[in-house]
Order: structure tokens, then sequence, then C-alpha cells
């Protein structure tokens, strides 16, 4: 089966260099310049990975994430001439998976390319891949799915990891670190130190009765996170 990647970039030079780099790969891309290109891509195929960037001549890639995020949770990793943190932070907090400023080296960027692969192809580790219900939930680890209520909520592949953790760990204090090396087998290709933060704040909006006043995820002020379920 082909592997396909959507590549979503207006500099000329640029694109046809990752193109090329990603053939070179094994790769096969369909490349967009605007978004409105990419909006017919997405309709007209199935892809793996959306390589976007955020400065594009018909809008913003963050919006675009936002829209594919609506429907669909496939890999995205920003590509853009800003290492602002809170754009970082932004792109992260829409749903991307990463985020590479430019100029890159192409080495790099292909490391980061499939650690993002990885990640969303690797199982949950066994360790985590049977949990005991809580009083509120019921996590299907055959399905991958979650029940709050009797009510499915839909989650990402990180959601459900990070999830899994909690519920197997329950009232045990979580460092980030011991997160990033159960969550994300390849931990060390984690973005920053706010990746964690906010996958974390991500699932509390979609279990908590009230995201704004946390009660089965919580911090513990300067040692992690733990599950109060």
């Amino acid at each position: 089966m082909t592997t396909r990647i959507l590549l979503v970039e207006d500099d000329e030079s640029l694109h046809r260099g990752i193109q090329f780099t990603l053939q070179q790969e094994g790769f096969a891309t369909t490349g967009a310049r605007t978004l409105a290109e990419a909006r017919g891509a997405i309709g007209d195929d199935a892809f793996v990975l959306i390589l976007l960037d955020v400065q594009l001549p018909d809008g913003n890639g963050f919006d675009f994430c936002s829209e594919v995020r609506r429907s669909s949770d496939v890999p995205i990793i920003f590509l853009t001439a800003s290492d602002q943190e809170i754009d970082v932070v932004r792109g992260l907090d829409l749903g991307g998976d990463d985020y590479i400023t430019k100029p890159f080296r192409l080495r790099e960027f292909l490391s980061r390319v499939h650690a993002v692969l990885r990640r969303r192809s690797a199982p949950v580790p066994a360790q985590i891949s049977s949990v005991p219900p809580s009083s509120t939930f019921m996590l299907h680890a055959e399905e991958m799915r979650l029940e709050k209520e009797g009510r499915d909520i839909p989650l990402s592949l990180t959601e459900y990891r990070l999830l899994s953790l909690f519920l197997a760990n329950p009232r045990v204090v979580l460092s980030k670190e011991q997160i990033i090396h159960k969550v994300w087998p390849d931990g060390v290709e984690i973005l920053d130190d706010n990746t964690v933060a906010v996958n974390v704040r991500r699932l509390r909006e979609k279990i908590e009765d009230d995201p704004q006043n946390p009660q089965m995820v919580t911090t513990v002020r300067g040692a992690g996170y733990r599950w109060n379920g």
C-alpha cells in the first residue's frame, strides 16, 4: 500500500526539495501550494501525514489544521519560519503533532517525519493496554474506544495512550519524564516541554465536566500529574 503524504507549501524551491526528498524515501507526495488546493486534495485522497506551512497565500495553516481536526486525526507537522513559543504552543494546542522551524536540515526533517509516523503506527505498550474501569469511564483497549457514562468520546492515539497510562496508575503522581517514556516510545524526539501539558489539557477538555476546574486529571505542583478517577 502506498504511503501518501500531503505537502502544503507555497515556496516553490522548498516545495520541490521536500517533495524530492520524500520520494527518495519511498513516499508518494501530493503537493498543494494554497489552502484551496489542500482542501481539494484532502477530499480526493487518504494521507498518512500532512506537512503544513503556516503562512500561505490564501490563509493560515493553523486554521486549516482546525478544519482537518474536526473530522480526522491524521498526523500534522507544521513547517514555519517562526520559532516563537506562542506559535509552537498554538500549533500543538490545535492538534499538530510536531513543529519544524525553517530553515531545517533534511536529515533532521526526515527523522521527525519518521518519528511522527512511528508514534502513529506503534501499538499501545502492553503494560498500559489493559486497565480497570473507573466509576465514570470504560476504556475498551481492543477497540481503542472510551465510554463516559455510556457515551462514546473520540480520542486521538496520543490521548488514548495518555488516558490508558493514567487509568493504569490511579492516584499515582506521574512525572513529565515518566509520561513521555510511556506515551511516546521515541520520547527523546518530543518537540519541547509543552507537549505533555498541551496533550493533558486537550484530554481534560474531552473528559472533564468542567475543564477549567478538573477533577479527574490534576496537576501536582512541582511533581507531575495524577489521575483521581
